[in-house]
């Protein structure tokens, strides 16, 4: 097993995986995030504002429209913005507002689209917004209004005369200035649409130098697991129960206390690749048609390649994509077969099989103990999962299962103050 050390994870990496994974969802607005955190560096830049400012403003461009997954999906906002504009952003601002790391970012993204209107943009409802806040606001209205199909030099001094037009009135005057100097450079608009990531200014910004410990990855994979989940009221609890199932299988069969840790990061991750799938077949109550459930099977493969880049996360990225393989070969999409799948595969495999067929779903009840434990036989005699896991589910069935209402019921709450508009 992995040698567990002070730091674990790279808060950057992580963020970088989350916006990798959102650019599944829409892809032709793919790269918007880095797009927007590309302009709004250069615009911090020429302010000469300082580091650990610029390091909160990038973070916050790179997950500002997370809060619409909890909404519709729909990702590709308008070039006006709408009067429900500001829902997304609050409740982006929720998810990471309890985080000691991200309070800050959370406070930049709730108001990144409030306009500037003549000075009252200052406050919004007696609370200060952000300078940080407006320099967002005009790098998405900027990046959103850039056509992928026509060249980008060509656009950029209709860009000029937006911003100049709503200087004052929907931007800050002082941003729209600052804009306006550095946007004549070709090379600007040429890196947005080619490599709009923010490699460049890594190192300025020492964004891989913000490290968290295995309790603090485990803690932000939380929230990127309400992420994950909330995108469907269907399953916006799924993440937290097999966390909690997969947690209490990897004490059970001997897991070291890290080692348990990075079963729960797991568990929080293991479906991150169903961002990729439509809302509409993740919410089908009907048997799903051959073609949507060829969709479903890409999900893991999505988390795997999600997750393997991250540093440290070798084993966590197995356990958490492997949770649809069968120890007969026949699951999907890898089709790993016994003699390679981990002790940690086999038990997310039960975790997610478990959880799936005993949580309560808005179109129909969990199934009871002697029914789920019918099924979990049925798939032990085919050889799809591991008897020995099956037997220390069944054998602690009362208090996994509570543990996985317990955790669920949590999440729920925490779905509901959430979205809540």
């Amino acid at each position: 097993m992995p040698y567990i050390d002070q730091y674990f994870a790279n808060l950057y990496d992580l963020i970088n995986c989350l916006t990798r994974a959102v650019d599944l969802v829409t892809p032709k607005v793919s790269s918007h995030h880095q797009q927007v955190a590309y302009m709004a560096l250069n615009i911090a830049d020429a302010m000469r504002i300082s580091v650990d400012q610029k390091r909160t403003l990038v973070l916050a461009a790179l997950l500002h429209d997370i809060g619409s997954l909890s909404l519709d999906d729909n990702m590709d906002f308008f070039e006006e913005e709408p009067l429900t504009i500001n829902n997304h952003a609050f409740i982006g601002a929720r998810l990471f507002s309890s985080s000691p790391i991200m309070k800050d970012v959370a406070e930049v993204i709730k108001f990144h689209h409030i306009p500037w209107n003549n000075g009252e943009g200052k406050s919004f409802k007696g609370e200060e917004v952000p300078l940080l806040s407006h320099i967002l606001h005009l790098s998405d209205r900027v990046a959103i209004r850039v056509n992928r199909d026509e060249s980008v030099i060509s656009q950029i001094r209709p860009i000029k005369e937006y911003t100049k037009s709503a200087r004052n009135t929907v931007f800050e005057p002082e941003l729209v200035d600052t804009f306006l100097d550095i946007c004549d450079e070709e090379a600007l608009w040429l890196d947005l649409v080619y490599r709009p990531t923010i490699f460049t200014g890594q190192n300025d910004l020492s964004l891989q130098s913000i490290n968290l410990t295995l309790d603090e990855t485990v803690d932000f994979t939380k929230i990127l697991s309400q992420i994950i989940d909330f995108r469907s009221r269907f399953t916006a609890t799924h993440s937290a129960g097999v966390a909690a199932v997969a947690l209490k299988l990897a004490e059970l069969s001997g897991f070291s206390e890290g080692e348990c840790k990075m079963m729960s990061i797991a568990g929080n991750l293991h479906d991150i690749g169903k961002l990729a799938i439509p809302r509409e077949i993740l919410e089908k109550t009907d048997a799903l048609e051959p073609a949507e459930y060829d969709i479903i099977k890409s999900h893991t493969f999505y988390t795997y390649h999600l997750l393997a880049p991250i540093s440290k996360f070798e084993s966590i990225a197995q356990w958490a994509a492997y949770h649809h393989e069968k120890l007969n070969g026949r699951g999907y999409p890898f089709h790993i077969k016994s003699d390679n799948l981990s002790l940690g595969a086999r038990i997310m495999a039960v975790a997610d099989i478990f959880t799936a067929i005993t949580e309560d779903r808005p179109y129909r009840k969990g199934m009871p103990k002697e029914r789920a434990e019918t099924v979990l036989g049925h798939m032990v005699e085919n050889k799809s999962i591991s008897q020995s896991i099956v037997s220390l589910l069944v054998d602690n069935y009362a208090i996994i299962s509570c543990l996985r209402k317990e955790s669920e019921d949590r999440a729920a709450a925490e779905y509901s103050k959430i979205i809540s508009i």
